[in-house]
C-alpha cells in the first residue's frame, strides 16, 4: 500500500514540530520519513530516495543550508525549507542554494500541505516532460502558448512586450516555487546592475496589469517582498480554481 504513496523526508529537530507534521503529511496521503540532525538526514536521504524534503535550518548538528547544499550537487529533489528565519537574507540564500519553497514559522498546516503538492507536482512535470516549453501552460483563466510565444487571458490575447513574455514563460516554467530577483534577473538580461531590481519591478508592475491581478483577488503571480516572485499554480484537486500560493504573501 505504501509503494504508490510519495515519500516525503522530514528533517527537524522538534518533536512536536515533527509529529504534527508527521500526522498531517500521513493525513493527506504521504509516507513520512523523520530525521533529527544534518547527518541522519543525510544517510535517510541516501537510502530511502524521498521524494521531497522538508527541512529546518536550525539543526543541532549543522545549519540546514549544509544539508541543502550537499544534496543539490547531485539531486533535484524537490526541498521545501520551513524555519523560524524570517529574515530576507535567509530566504534568498536557501532559493539560490537550491531550495524549492521557504516558510516561516508558525505555519498554516493547509497552505503547507498545498505548498507540498505543488512541490511534488512540479517535479513530477519537469521529470516527464523535461522542460515546459513547446507546449501549453495553464493556470486558472491563464494560458500561455509556448510555440507561438502568446499569453491569454479568458482566451483573449494580452499584448506583452517581448522582456515581459520573456519574464511570464520563466516564471511558468517555474510555477509553484519562488524565484529570487537576482535568478529572474540572471535569466533574462544575463547580468545584474544597480537598476536591475527596479527595471523588473517595473516590468512586473505592468505585467500583473495586464493580466488583471487585483490587490485581494487570487492572482496569477505573487510578489514575496525583498524575496522574488511565484507564479501560482492551479490545484486542480479542487472544483474550483484555489491557487497554491503562500497565504502570508502580500500583493505589491
Amino acid at each position: 500500500m505504501h509503494n504508490n504513496k510519495y515519500k516525503i523526508l522530514v528533517i527537524e529537530d522538534e518533536d512536536n514540530i515533527n509529529n504534527l507534521l508527521k500526522t498531517l503529511l500521513e493525513t493527506s496521503g504521504y509516507q513520512v520519513l523523520c530525521a533529527k540532525t544534518c547527518d541522519n538526514g543525510r544517510m535517510m536521504f541516501s537510502s530511502h530516495r524521498p521524494d521531497l524534503v522538508i527541512l529546518d535550518l536550525g539543526l543541532p548538528d549543522y545549519d540546514g543550508m549544509t544539508f541543502l547544499k550537499s544534496v543539490r550537487k547531485d539531486s533535484l529533489t524537490p526541498v521545501i525549507v520551513l524555519s523560524a528565519r524570517t529574515d530576507e537574507k535567509d530566504k534568498v540564500d536557501a532559493l539560490d542554494v537550491g531550495a524549492n519553497d521557504y516558510v516561516t514559522k508558525p505555519f498554516s498546516s493547509a497552505e503547507l500541505v498545498a505548498r507540498v503538492r505543488s512541490a511534488l507536482r512540479n517535479s513530477r512535470r519537469s521529470t516527464i516532460e523535461g522542460k515546459l516549453p513547446g507546449g501549453r501552460f495553464k493556470s486558472g483563466s491563464l494560458e500561455i502558448d509556448y510555440d507561438a510565444r502568446r499569453v491569454f487571458v479568458d482566451k483573449a490575447e494580452v499584448t506583452l512586450t517581448q522582456t515581459e513574455y520573456n519574464i511570464i514563460a520563466f516564471l511558468s516554467e517555474h510555477s509553484g516555487k519562488v524565484m529570487t530577483y537576482a535568478s529572474i534577473i540572471r535569466d533574462i538580461w544575463g547580468y545584474n546592475d544597480l537598476n536591475s531590481t527596479k527595471k523588473l519591478q517595473v516590468n512586473m508592475a505592468n505585467i500583473r496589469k495586464k493580466l488583471g491581478d487585483k490587490p485581494g483577488k487570487s492572482n496569477y503571480i505573487v510578489n514575496e517582498l525583498g524575496v522574488g516572485y511565484r507564479m501560482c499554480e492551479v490545484d486542480e484537486s479542487f472544483s474550483s480554481f484555489k491557487y497554491i500560493c503562500g497565504m502570508s504573501l502580500v500583493i505589491k
